[in-house]
């Protein structure tokens, strides 16, 4: 990617991604399109715990780090760590991801049923498959919106669904960032785009709606390369009309800058 441009939606691993494109002498662009704000409710979490002690949900899934490291922090405030872990040890643990994974064994936390690669609802309902799961009351720890494929998947085998909210993904304060993106794509001057999350690509069309520049914008990426970090991300990107010039496998940050390198090679 020498002396190629590279436009980055990511936020929080964005200086991480950027720093890689720069490794392989590419000019990162930056234009973060999606925020990630703290939507924990402390009394709320007392209560849940509570209520778990006394009706023991069957299965928890776990579907991001941030989001898990954020519970525990809850759970450490509020003196219930002890109680927390309790719950889950009597329950079948179902996780999405090695960033999950990692925190939860931090806490010594068994895991049951590891999603295998590339780690999307589909993986995880697959480890749930070998359960019959009607009746039963599975907490799903929510990422930045409620996952409705994986709640509804879950509901129609007849379980019991509760959710633990840990952040809320919204768009950022700033998004002049993202309308300096589009106008660089109508010139020319950015010869890639990096989606990392689908919900990247429905903050950045909300604001080319804002600025009825949506046509502009789909035909002006379809004219440049889009990337994206894995199959959810992509089937979000089609939803949009958008080609697919690189999607990384595994769908981790590395493969994905290779991926990317290998495609201007």
């Amino acid at each position: 990617m020498k002396d190629k441009t590279i436009a980055i939606l990511e936020n929080r691993a964005g200086e991480q991604l950027a720093d890689l494109v720069r490794k392989y002498g590419g000019t990162p662009f930056s234009a973060p399109a999606l925020a990630e704000i703290p939507d924990i409710d402390p009394v709320l979490i007392s209560q849940m715990i509570e209520d778990w002690q006394a009706n023991q949900p069957d299965f928890f899934i776990f579907q991001t780090g941030v989001g898990v490291k954020a519970l525990f922090a809850t759970t450490d405030s509020l003196g219930i760590s002890e109680q927390f872990l309790q719950i889950l040890n009597a329950a079948v643990i179902a996780v999405r991801g090695v960033k999950p994974s990692a925190v939860l064994k931090s806490r010594n936390v068994r895991i049951d049923l590891p999603a295998n690669d590339p780690y999307t609802t589909a993986e995880v309902l697959a480890s749930l498959a070998q359960y019959d799961i009607s009746g039963k009351l599975v907490v799903v720890q929510r990422y930045g919106d409620t996952n409705w494929d994986l709640q509804h998947a879950l509901e129609a085998k007849g379980a019991r669904v509760a959710e633990i909210t840990t952040y809320r993904w919204s768009l950022p304060e700033n998004i002049q960032p993202m309308v300096d993106m589009m106008d660089a794509l109508a010139v020319n001057s950015i010869d890639m785009v990096c989606f990392t999350s689908a919900s990247q690509v429905h903050n950045l069309f909300a604001v080319a709606q804002q600025l009825a520049r949506n046509e502009a914008l789909k035909a002006d990426l379809n004219r440049s390369m889009v990337a994206s970090i894995g199959p959810v991300c992509t089937v979000a990107l089609h939803k949009f009309g958008l080609k697919v010039d690189v999607e990384a496998n595994p769908p981790k940050l590395g493969p994905f800058i290779t991926a990317i390198n290998s495609q201007f090679a």
